[in-house]
């Protein structure tokens, strides 16, 4: 076996390894009350962990026992994650461009604003049914107590609470 091959065939193993951890962590947060920020996780997650697997135990036998099919279908199933790697950084990047952000004179910190975003996130965030999943979401989380503590007077003591 060429030293090319023993390196796919490590990584590979290393990537099948970590695909263990994934699939579990999926099954954990499947097993976990019902929660809104958990259901938009929980089966994504899990079918994550398990095209990696499939990937990466493809490119593991493939490269071991040199199988042309099975290295075939890894790299195009390499090409195609990573094609869809660039589509979502690419579009990260173009949504949340204009960061929203504000100088606050005599301050050191910016002010941020839904103006300030691009118009697809502000209308995906104030779309009421939207709105009404990222408000159950923020209400099973610690966050709302600690907005509504009487003791929390400026952002900087609640992003020192926080942490």
């Amino acid at each position: 076996m060429g030293v090319s091959n023993n390196i796919t065939a490590v990584l590979n193993f290393i990537a099948l390894l970590c695909s263990i951890p994934i699939i579990a962590s999926g099954i954990w947060l499947a097993s976990k009350p019902d929660n809104e920020c958990i259901h938009l996780l929980r089966w994504p997650v899990v079918i994550l962990g398990f095209l990696i697997l499939l990937v990466s135990l493809c490119g593991f036998l493939g490269a071991y026992w040199y199988k042309e099919t099975l290295l075939a279908f890894y790299l195009c199933c390499m090409a195609i994650l990573i094609a869809l790697l660039l589509i979502v950084l690419i579009l990260a990047f173009v949504v949340t461009k204009p960061d929203g952000s504000y100088g606050v004179p005599g301050r050191g910190y910016r002010e941020y604003r839904l103006d300030g975003f691009s118009s697809w996130l502000k209308d995906h965030v104030v779309d009421p049914k939207s709105w009404n999943k990222i408000r159950a979401c923020l209400a099973d989380t610690d966050l709302t107590s600690l907005l509504f503590r009487h003791d929390v007077v400026s952002l900087q003591q609640l992003v020192v609470t926080v942490m």
